[in-house]
C-alpha cells in the first residue's frame, strides 16, 4: 500500500488522506471539494490552524500578520511566491491575528509578521520579521522534512 498523509482542508477543516505519490496531482478535500495543495496560501481561522497544526503530515508555515501591519503587507506576495516554490512539499497559510487574537494568545505571538513551522503534530521553529521568498523557501527547506 502506498504512503498516506494526512491533510487538514484548510477551507472546511475536514482531514483527508492523500497517497503520497498523488501530492502533485492536485488532491481535493473529500468533503467539499477545495484543493488541498494547490500552492495558494490560505487563511486561517484559530480552530482549523489548531487542527491542520496536529493533524498535517506535510509541513504547514503559518504567517501571524494584520491588515494594520505595513511589513506584513509588504511581505504578502513574497509569501505567496513561497507558496508556489515549494508547493506540493509544504503548504503555507495565513491567520488574522486583528480577526483572531485568541490566535496570538495561544501561539504566544509578540510581533508581528510572525512565521511557525508546523509539521507533524508539532512547532518546528519560528521565524520573526518580513523575509523575501528565497528566506522563507530556505526556512523551510532547512527545518522540515518534505516528502520526496
Amino acid at each position: 500500500m502506498a504512503d498516506s498523509l494526512k491533510l487538514v482542508c484548510l477551507e472546511c477543516g475536514s482531514t483527508n488522506r492523500v497517497p503520497e505519490a498523488r501530492l502533485g496531482a492536485g488532491p481535493k478535500c473529500g468533503t467539499c471539494g477545495a484543493k488541498l495543495n494547490d500552492g495558494k496560501v490560505r487563511p486561517l481561522d484559530l480552530k482549523t490552524l489548531q487542527k491542520s497544526a496536529q493533524a498535517d503530515d506535510l509541513p504547514l508555515l503559518v504567517d501571524f500578520w494584520a491588515p494594520w501591519c505595513g511589513p506584513c503587507r509588504m511581505m504578502a506576495p513574497q509569501f505567496a511566491q513561497a507558496a508556489q516554490a515549494l508547493a506540493p512539499g509544504a503548504r503555507l497559510a495565513k491567520i488574522d491575528t486583528q480577526d483572531h487574537p485568541d490566535a496570538s494568545a495561544r501561539f504566544n505571538i509578540r510581533g508581528i509578521p510572525a512565521l511557525i513551522l508546523f509539521q507533524n503534530g508539532r512547532e518546528v521553529a519560528r521565524l520573526a520579521g518580513a523575509r523575501p521568498a528565497a528566506d522563507i523557501e530556505a526556512f523551510v527547506r532547512s527545518k522540515a522534512k518534505l516528502p520526496a
